[in-house]
């Protein structure tokens, strides 16, 4: 299995999973999310994640890997925005980076690794001669 494809996967997985969290124990989620005071942005965050994870899978599902690539790097900015979130909003420098500014990086990661993967070379048709 390729590097890129587990790496897919894992974002779809994390997505559905922080999502998941934030809808079914908000207050659970929110503490490790790392905003003192999260209240009222649960769902929006778990529809976020979830809508984010649902984008990716139907994408790996098609095998539409530069699509893919496309979408991951665009949606770099959620993590970044949660980073940003994060340290304006009564949580730590430290953890935002440690947090949400690792999951930014292996996002833009993935995201590069995607953009930079060729097509398979496909088999020539034999010609009629």
């Amino acid at each position: 299995m390729r590097l890129t494809t587990i790496m897919g996967w894992l974002v779809v997985l994390a997505g559905f999973y922080f999502g998941l969290s934030y809808l079914l124990n908000g207050d659970g989620a929110a503490a490790g999310f790392g905003i003192a005071d999260p209240t009222g942005y649960y769902v929006v965050k778990g529809v976020r994640d979830i809508a984010y994870a649902l984008t990716a899978l139907i994408l790996l599902l098609m095998g539409q890997r530069r699509a893919l690539g496309w979408v991951v790097l665009a949606d770099s900015i959620i993590p970044i925005g949660d980073c940003i979130a994060v340290m304006t909003h009564g949580g730590t420098v430290g953890y935002a980076l440690a947090v949400h500014g690792s999951a930014a990086v292996l996002v833009l990661i993935t995201a590069a690794l995607l953009l930079r993967e060729t097509a398979p070379a496909r088999p020539h048709a034999a010609q009629a001669h």
